[in-house]
C-alpha cells in the first residue's frame, strides 16, 4: 500500500455522506495528491502516511459547502443604523458606504477573515457573489482569489453585477452599477482567467448578476446565454421575501419565478439565493427544472423574510445546499449554525419527522455539491472525491449523554466549531485553530478597514 499524505484516524463515527451513506466507527480516512485514497475501519489495514491527524472523541463529515455569501460585508458586520431594518431598507442604507469604500485591499482583507471563520465552523467549500465593482476599485473578484489561495481554501467566486440604479427605476446608487457590455466582458474575463474545469479544481468562476431589482432583464438573458456558451454556472437572488415579489410584479409585471423563467433561467446550470416566496406550483416548477437552492436560514430570519419550503423543494427535485449570506445581514459564518437552523426550521414547518439532523447534514455537504454542479466530487467522502473534512469533536458538558447516535448529537447539542478542517488533504484548521501564522495580523488589518466603513458615531 502506497504511502498517503495524511491519515485522519480513530473517528468515534466516520459519515461518509456517499452514495450508499456508510458510517464507520472507529474510521479512518487516507488523502493522497488532494484526493481521498482509502477509507476504512478499525479492522482494515491503514496506509503509512507522512502526516497524522487523530480524530479521537470526533464525529468526522465531509467538509461543509457554503452555497451564498457575500464575504465583503464583514466590514459591516453588525452595523448599528440597520440592525433593525429589512432587506430593501438596509441594503439602502449600506450601498452608499460600500461603494465608497471597497478597493483590492479592502476585498482582500474581508475575504481571507471571512474565509478563515467559515473554516473553524467546518466549510471546506466556499462560494461568494460579489456585486459591488466601482470603477476605480481594482480587480476585486482577483483579490478574493488570492485570500482563498492563500489561506488554503476551495473557492467558487461568482461575478455579481448590478446595472440597474435609482435613476432607473432599481434599488442602488448610480455610482454602484456599471454598464453591461462590460459586465459581460469582465464576466468573461474571469472565467477564461481562473476557471479551472478539472476534477479536484480549487477555483471555479459563476455568473451572477445580482438580483431582479438591481439589473435589467436583457443582462439577465445574456448573462444566461454567455453562460451556455462558456459552460458554467449561473447564481442569483430569487424571490428572497415580500418586498422581492412586489418589486417585480410592479417593475416586470410578474411574479420572481416567472421572471426568473421568462429571462432564460429555469434551468440546472442556476442556483438561486433564498427562495423563500414562491408558492407551491413554483416550488414544483423550480424542482422539476433542477434549479438549486442556496438556503440561508440565518438571513432570512434576520431580515424577517421567513422560512423558505425547504422539505418541499427536496420532494420536488431542487439540489438545495446551504449558505451563510453577507456579515450585514447574518453576522455570524458559521455553516454548523446553518445546519441546525436547516434542521429546526424544516421541523417547525414540516413536522418533527422532516427534516433529521442527517438529512440537514446532506444538505450541507451532498447538497451544496449539487448545486455547483460538483455532485460525487465534493461534499462526500469517498475514493477518488476530494480530500476535505472536518473533525468535530464531541466532548464536554454539551455532549454528555450523546452515546449512540453522533450525527443526531452534532446538531442537537453543541454549538460546536471544527476541531480539524482538512481542505485538498492539507489542514486549514487544527485542534481548533487556524494553522496560519498571519491572522492576528489580518484580523488588525480588518479593523484597520472597516473602520472607513463605519466611522464612529457621536
Amino acid at each position: 500500500m502506497n504511502t498517503a499524505d495524511l491519515l485522519v484516524h480513530d473517528a468515534e463515527l466516520l459519515a461518509t455522506v456517499d452514495d450508499d451513506r456508510r458510517e464507520i466507527r472507529g474510521g479512518w480516512v487516507a488523502v493522497t495528491d488532494g484526493l481521498v485514497s482509502a477509507i476504512g475501519g478499525p479492522s482494515d489495514t491503514r496506509p503509512a502516511a507522512t502526516q497524522r491527524l487523530s480524530a479521537a472523541g470526533c464525529l468526522v463529515t465531509p467538509g461543509l459547502v457554503n452555497t451564498h455569501h457575500h464575504l465583503f460585508q464583514n466590514l459591516t458586520r453588525a452595523y448599528p443604523p440597520m440592525t433593525s431594518e429589512s432587506l430593501f431598507g438596509w441594503l439602502q442604507i449600506l450601498y452608499p458606504r460600500w461603494t465608497a469604500n471597497l478597493d483590492e485591499e479592502a476585498v482582500y482583507t474581508a475575504a481571507w477573515v471571512g474565509l478563515a471563520e467559515l473554516a473553524l465552523g467546518g466549510c471546506t467549500t466556499s462560494t461568494d457573489h460579489h456585486y459591488i465593482h466601482p470603477a476605480r476599485a481594482g480587480d476585486l473578484i482577483g483579490a478574493e482569489i488570492a485570500a482563498a489561495t492563500d489561506l488554503g481554501m476551495r473557492f467558487h467566486p461568482t461575478h455579481g453585477s448590478m446595472s440597474l440604479s435609482q435613476k432607473d427605476g432599481g434599488l442602488p446608487p448610480d455610482d454602484a452599477v456599471r454598464d453591461e457590455d462590460f459586465i459581460l466582458a469582465e464576466g468573461e474575463r474571469l472565467v477564461r482567467a481562473h476557471h479551472d474545469r478539472g476534477h479536484g479544481a480549487m477555483v471555479r468562476v459563476a455568473l451572477a448578476p445580482c438580483s431582479p431589482f438591481t439589473v435589467t432583464p436583457g443582462l439577465m438573458e445574456r448573462a444566461a446565454e454567455l453562460a451556455e456558451r462558456l459552460d458554467v454556472r449561473l447564481h442569483t437572488h430569487l424571490a428572497e421575501n415580500a418586498e422581492d415579489d412586489a418589486f417585480s410584479m410592479e417593475r416586470f409585471g410578474r411574479r420572481c419565478v416567472d421572471h426568473y423563467e421568462d429571462v432564460g433561467w429555469m434551468t440546472d446550470r442556476s442556483w438561486a439565493a433564498h427562495c423563500v416566496t414562491p408558492d407551491p406550483a413554483e416550488v414544483r416548477r423550480l424542482g422539476a427544472a433542477g434549479v438549486g437552492i442556496a438556503h440561508c436560514p440565518s438571513s432570512n430570519l434576520i431580515l424577517s423574510s421567513g422560512i423558505a419550503p425547504v422539505v418541499d423543494y427536496l420532494a420536488a427535485g431542487s439540489p438545495v445546499g446551504l449558505g451563510c449570506d453577507g456579515s450585514s445581514s447574518a453576522d455570524a459564518a458559521s455553516l454548523w449554525q446553518e445546519t441546525r437552523l436547516t434542521m429546526l426550521l424544516g421541523k417547525l414547518r414540516n413536522g418533527a419527522h422532516a427534516m433529521p439532523a442527517r438529512t440537514a447534514l446532506e444538505i450541507a455537504t451532498r447538497g451544496g455539491a449539487k448545486c455547483l454542479g460538483r455532485a460525487g466530487e465534493l461534499g462526500e467522502l469517498s475514493v477518488g472525491s476530494v480530500g476535505d473534512l472536518v473533525a468535530w469533536k464531541l466532548d464536554g458538558p454539551a455532549f454528555a449523554g450523546v452515546l449512540d447516535d453522533p450525527v443526531e448529537g452534532w446538531l442537537r447539542c453543541g454549538p460546536v466549531g471544527a476541531h480539524h478542517t482538512v481542505v485538498n488533504g492539507s489542514p486549514v484548521v487544527v485542534e481548533g485553530h487556524l494553522v496560519s501564522d498571519d491572522v492576528e495580523a489580518m484580523l488588525a488589518q480588518h479593523r484597520r478597514i472597516s473602520r472607513r466603513f463605519q466611522p464612529p458615531s457621536g
